[in-house]
């Protein structure tokens, strides 16, 4: 699998983790801090890789290059915003911090299908993954419009760019079990996947 050098690889760890109680992003799963894990995974796929987060101190061993949020307290649409502006590429992928189970395959593929669109996008029954997907330089002005309007779901944008939905029964094939999209929120969330947390 070739590394991707047209997009870059975003991780949005800016979250202030109310729900977990303590910055999820550390907890260790097997012994692997969460962000370790998705680093791991999307530093084989991506030359470029940064890190959004508006608590750089906690990530500097990383030794990757950080960025805080441009506009403070607009929870992860800030995060795309600042990600877009910053990267020089003309798109990102965008991951957060807190999913252990992410697939090279998968993200492999919703990279090389993008073609002209200004995002790629899984779609489940449950609704969208906006955590997990690729945003172009062209949404930039209906973030910004978001924004300036006050509204900060994500997926408000998406009915005025072009959007490639990747459905559910595309994703099963690289990703049988939609495990994928796995994230934790709270301590007890990590009982309902395959992993279990070690000690710190």
């Amino acid at each position: 699998m070739k590394m991707i050098k047209d997009v870059a690889g975003v991780i949005l760890a800016g979250g202030k983790s109310l729900r977990y109680g303590r910055n999820k992003a550390l907890v260790k799963i097997d012994g692997i801090p969460l962000i370790e894990r998705v680093i791991h995974v999307m530093r084989s796929l991506f030359r470029h890789l940064i890190l959004i987060t508006n608590t750089p101190d906690d990530y500097a061993y990383l030794k990757l290059p950080m960025h805080e949020d441009l506009i403070k307290g607009l929870g992860p649409l800030g995060g795309i915003f600042t990600a877009l502006m910053t990267i020089k590429n003309q798109a990102g992928f965008f991951v957060a911090c807190d999913m252990p189970n992410l697939n090279r395959e998968l993200i492999h593929y919703m990279v090389e299908i993008r073609c002209d669109f200004d995002a790629v996008v899984p779609r489940l029954q449950e609704g969208t993954e906006a955590l997990h997907a690729l945003y172009g330089k062209r949404c930039l002005p209906p973030i910004k419009h978001l924004i300036d309007s006050s509204q900060y779901q994500i997926f408000r944008f998406f009915p005025k760019v072009s959007v490639r939905y990747v459905d559910e029964n595309e994703i099963r094939r690289f990703d049988p079990q939609l495990e994928s999209f796995f994230n934790i929120n709270k301590p007890g969330a990590i009982k309902k996947g395959k992993l279990s947390i070690k000690p710190d």
